[in-house]
């Protein structure tokens, strides 16, 4: 948002400024591979320091409380900062403390999350070592940061542990509270074939109660119980808890979000964007930096005191790993389920929606590229549009 805002306010009427309590910035998507040793640390992580666009003020200070009715925020040292307009981008974090015993004595020993740097980091150096058994993989509740991760690590896995020769000694349960392996529907059906080709189970409309870290087994409000040797698990998903002290969020932490505007529904002066909204939208960075591009718009037209743009449609675009070097791709919205297709050019492609291919896992692997070069910096990705195009796809298939 820095980088496109510093574009097009003009600098002697506006000042800038970025506040984060981290000094490290973190390419999530790269969390996925990192257990698989695709990536390294330095591929997904970076300073702050290198990312601040030129003339734009970063304080790097944690955030005690936000005042929106003062439009003030208040740091931890006591320190405050006045501000006429806010954007909240506090995203969500994971809180295995929600679940009894996630955290408990096998945390980061055979209970591994990969939704955390150090997760994913402690997860790789378990996986380099372990010799095979029951590998369970876990989401506990929607929403999560990028929906599809979970099953994309259960694919990835079967791929990483044929390469090591051992696949033959390791058995893969994904355990889900959905009732289908898919978020959505259409893509649920179309798509089930991949657990079944790569021999993963599937344990549905699982509700866990508790982690019995003596047992090794996680066990449902229904006393289902699955057994593992371990547990990659999604814990629950929640925004940030400054989110709570300022008394701006849902059960969830999650910023009540103007799902076309994305304006705060309670402070006009407030905007949200990405994980730290309740829209519903997929919590993943495709979704936004489409949100970015409304949102700039939006808030020029805020300070210009006319109307907003109720434009965001929940646009999302996804790579989905099916490991063996393949990988599936998906575009929907907030009416409309992924479908077949070609991307980004209608009836041209060259990519081909809900189908595997080699040429979608190259495009993942590349988008690393476009999130450092591009995203980060608000230059626009090339015949990808901020809301979704119908043109190219069958809209009529189920």
């Amino acid at each position: 948002m820095a980088s496109h805002l510093v574009k097009k306010l003009p600098t002697k009427d506006w000042n800038l400024t970025i506040v984060d309590q981290s000094k490290d910035h973190y390419y999530q998507p790269g969390f996925l591979f990192l257990p698989f040793d695709t990536y390294t640390e330095k591929d997904v992580v970076k300073s702050i320091d290198g990312l601040i666009p030129k003339g734009v003020k970063y304080i790097n200070k944690v955030v005690d409380k936000i005042e929106p009715t003062n439009n003030q925020i208040l740091f931890q040292d006591e320190q405050k900062a006045d501000y006429d307009i806010l954007i909240v981008a506090t995203g969500s974090r994971i809180a295995p403390e929600e679940i009894e015993g996630m955290k408990g004595s096998g945390w980061h020993k055979d209970v591994y999350d990969f939704y955390t740097f150090e997760g994913a980091r402690n997860l790789r150096n378990f996986l380099r070592k372990w010799e095979g058994g029951k590998m369970v993989v876990h989401i506990t509740e929607m929403p999560i940061k990028c929906p599809v991760a979970p099953l994309e690590f259960s694919f990835l896995a079967d791929s990483y542990f044929k390469k090591k020769g051992i696949r033959n000694k390791v058995d893969i349960t994904y355990v889900t509270p959905l009732s289908g392996a898919f978020t959505k529907p259409t893509s649920s059906k179309k798509l089930s074939y991949l657990l079944e080709e790569k021999d993963i189970k599937i344990v549905p409309d699982f509700n866990i109660m508790e982690v019995d870290n003596e047992g090794k087994k996680i066990v449902s409000y229904d006393q289902i119980e699955v057994d593992y040797d371990v547990l990659v698990t999604v814990p629950t998903n929640m925004g940030d808890d400054v989110i709570l002290r300022s008394g701006m969020g849902d059960d969830l932490n999650f910023v009540a979000t103007h799902k076309h505007t994305l304006q705060s529904k309670k402070h006009e002066n407030v905007f949200v964007i990405g994980d730290a909204t309740d829209v519903p939208a997929s919590k993943a960075g495709s979704v936004a930096h489409f949100e970015a591009e409304t949102l700039t718009d939006n808030i020029l037209l805020y300070i210009a005191g006319k109307v907003l743009k109720e434009e965001f449609d929940g646009h999302s675009n996804c790579f989905i790993e099916t490991g063996n070097n393949k990988a599936m791709l998906i575009d929907f919205n907030y009416n409309q389920e992924p479908v077949d297709g070609t991307f980004p050019i209608a009836g041209v492609g060259p990519l081909r929606l809900l189908k595997e291919s080699v040429l979608n896992h190259w495009g993942k692997l590349a988008f690393r590229w476009v999130y450092w070069n591009m995203l980060l910096k608000g230059v626009p990705i090339p015949m990808v549009s901020r809301n979704m195009k119908l043109a190219g796809k069958n809209i009529t298939s189920k």
